[in-house]
C-alpha cells in the first residue's frame, strides 16, 4: 500500500505541473507588462480621450483667432404686397425683386479684445410701385471698414484662450499621473505573481525534500531500523507537502488571472513573469527627496491651476452688472447706378461713430455677494495647495522610513534564511542517522520554507517601496535620473 501511494504521488505531481505550465507560455518582464497595460487600460484610454478633447478645443480656439472669411448670398428675393400711403391717402400695390451678396473678412484682436472687419455688399433690385407708376432697376454696392472695441472690462478673448491652455495642461498632468498610478498597479500585480511563483518553487523544493525523507524512512522501516509509526508520520508529511504544492499551483494561477485582467491580456494566454528583486541598498537623501517632490509633483501644479481658474472665475464674476462700454467706428463708400460698371461714378462717403455705455444702478447686492463667494473659492484653492504640499512631505518621509526599515528586514531575512538552511541540513543528517523524528524534521522544513518566503517578500516590498519613492519624488533613485514626463518638461 505504501509503495503504491509513493508511486502515485511521484507520478501525479509532475503530470500536474506539466498541465499547468503548458506550451507557448509568454514571459513578461516588468516593462513589458507596463507596455501591455498602457495599451489596454480603460483608465488610460479615458484620460487620453480627455486630453485629446482638450487639445481639439484649444486648436479650435486658436483657429478662431485667425482671419474669418464669410460669403453670404441671397440669390433671389421676391415680394408682392399692398400698402397704404398716408400722404396720398390711397392704397397701392408694390413689387420687388432683388438679389444680393456680401463678402466679409473679420479679424479678432487678442491684444485688445476688439474686432476689425471689412465688408463688401453688392445688391441688385427691380421694384415697381403703383403710387407713382414707376419702376426702378438699380445696382448698389456698400464697401466699409468697421472696428468694435469693448471698453472698461476684461479681455474675454485672451482669458478664454488661457483657460483652454490650462485645461489642456491639466489633462496632460492627469494623463501623466494616471501612467504613474498604472505603473504602481502593474508593479503590485506583477510582484504578486512573482511571489506566487517563488512560493511554488519553494513548495516544490519542500516536496522534493519530503519525497527524499519518505524514501529514507521507508527503507529504514523495511530494513527494521525504524519504527513503523515513523513511516506513518512520513506519509502524513508527504501528503501535507503534496497539498501545499497543489495550493501553491492554484494560488499562482489565480494571481495570473487577476494580473492578466489588470493589464488587459487574454485570460486564456499562458503567462509567467521574470522579475529581478535582487537589489543593493539604494542611497536616498531625505532632504533631497522632499526638494524633488515639491519641485516635481504634478499634483502641486494641478492645485496651482485650480487657483488660476478660481481667479479667472473672480474676473468673470466682477463683470456682472459692471460699468462697461463699447466703441464702434465705421467708414465706407456707397455707390448706386443702373449699370454695374458705373456703380461708383457718384460715390457717397459713409462714416459712423458710436459709443455705448452700460451703467448699473442697483442690483440688491448680487454682484458683491458673488464676488465674495469667488474670493472664498480662491482661498479654498490656496488651502488645498498648502495641504497638498504637507501631504507630499509627509508621504515622502513615511516612504523614506519604510525603506530604511525594509533594509533591516532584508538583512534579518537573509540571516534567518541562512540559519534555517544550515539548521535543516544539520537536522536532516540527524534524521538520516535516526536521531530525529519525522515530525521534528517537518518543523525544520517548514521553518526553512517560511524563511525563504519571508526573504522573497521583504525584497519585493523593498522594490515596491522604492517604486513608491520614485512616484512620490518623480525621481529614479536607482538610475539617479528625473522621471518628469516629457510633455510636462517641455512646458
Amino acid at each position: 500500500m505504501m509503495k503504491r501511494l509513493s508511486f502515485i504521488l511521484l507520478i501525479f505531481i509532475p503530470m500536474l505541473m506539466i498541465s499547468v505550465k503548458g506550451k507557448g507560455q509568454q514571459v513578461l518582464r516588468f516593462q513589458d507588462a507596463i507596455s501591455v497595460a498602457a495599451k489596454h487600460s480603460p483608465d488610460i484610454k479615458r484620460v487620453q480621450l480627455n486630453m485629446d478633447r482638450s487639445q481639439e478645443l484649444l486648436k479650435a480656439q486658436k483657429a478662431s483667432l485667425k482671419s474669418n472669411f464669410s460669403f453670404n448670398v441671397n440669390p433671389l428675393k421676391y415680394s408682392h404686397d399692398r400698402g397704404f400711403n398716408e400722404y396720398y391717402n390711397e392704397w397701392y400695390t408694390k413689387d420687388n425683386l432683388s438679389s444680393s451678396g456680401a463678402l466679409t473678412v473679420s479679424q479678432p484682436l487678442i491684444w485688445t479684445d476688439g474686432n476689425i472687419s471689412i465688408s463688401n455688399q453688392l445688391r441688385w433690385q427691380n421694384s415697381y410701385s403703383e403710387i407713382n407708376d414707376a419702376r426702378n432697376k438699380t445696382f448698389t454696392n456698400n464697401l466699409f471698414l468697421r472696428y468694435d472695441q469693448p471698453l472698461f472690462t476684461y479681455n474675454r478673448t485672451r482669458q478664454v484662450l488661457q483657460e483652454l491652455e490650462l485645461d489642456l495642461e491639466n489633462a496632460e498632468l492627469s494623463f501623466a499621473m494616471q501612467m504613474l498610478n498604472l505603473e504602481r498597479m502593474v508593479a503590485q500585480g506583477f510582484y504578486s505573481v512573482h511571489q506566487q511563483q517563488m512560493s511554488l518553487q519553494i513548495t516544490e523544493e519542500e516536496y522534493a525534500n519530503q519525497v527524499e525523507s519518505f524514501n529514507i524512512i521507508k527503507n529504514k522501516v523495511e530494513g527494521g531500523l525504524a519504527a513503523l509509526e515513523e513511516l506513518y508520520q512520513a506519509e502524513l508529511n508527504l501528503a501535507k507537502s503534496n497539498s501545499s504544492l497543489k495550493n501553491a499551483i492554484v494560488s499562482l494561477e489565480n494571481a495570473k488571472d487577476q494580473f492578466k485582467v489588470q493589464i488587459g491580456m487574454d485570460i486564456y494566454e499562458e503567462l509567467a513573469v521574470l522579475a529581478n528583486v535582487q537589489t543593493d541598498s539604494v542611497p536616498i537623501d531625505l532632504k533631497k527627496s522632499i526638494e524633488m517632490g515639491l519641485a516635481n509633483r504634478l499634483e502641486l501644479r494641478q492645485r496651482e491651476i485650480d487657483i488660476q481658474n478660481a481667479q479667472f472665475s473672480l474676473i468673470q464674476t466682477k463683470s456682472i452688472n459692471e460699468f462697461r462700454g463699447n466703441l464702434s467706428v465705421e467708414v465706407g463708400l456707397f455707390g448706386d447706378n443702373k449699370n454695374l460698371p458705373n456703380i461708383y461714378d457718384s460715390p457717397t462717403d459713409n462714416e459712423q461713430l458710436a459709443l455705448s455705455l452700460q451703467i448699473p444702478i442697483f442690483d440688491w447686492g448680487e454682484r458683491k455677494a458673488r464676488i465674495a463667494a469667488a474670493e472664498i473659492s480662491i482661498k479654498s484653492s490656496e488651502l488645498s495647495l498648502a495641504d497638498e504640499r504637507n501631504d507630499i512631505i509627509i508621504g515622502i518621509r513615511e516612504v523614506y522610513r519604510n525603506l530604511q526599515n525594509l533594509l533591516i528586514q532584508i538583512d534579518i531575512s537573509h540571516q534567518s534564511e541562512r540559519n534555517a538552511q544550515l539548521t535543516y541540513e544539520i537536522n536532516y543528517e540527524r534524521y538520516k542517522n535516526g536521531d530525529l523524528t519525522g515530525m521534528d524534521l517537518s518543523l525544520y522544513q517548514n521553518q526553512l520554507s517560511q524563511s525563504k518566503i519571508d526573504l522573497s517578500n521583504a525584497m519585493i516590498n523593498y522594490k515596491l517601496e522604492l517604486l513608491n519613492m520614485k512616484i512620490q519624488t518623480l525621481y529614479d533613485w536607482e538610475t539617479q535620473t528625473s522621471v518628469v514626463p516629457e510633455e510636462i518638461k517641455n512646458k
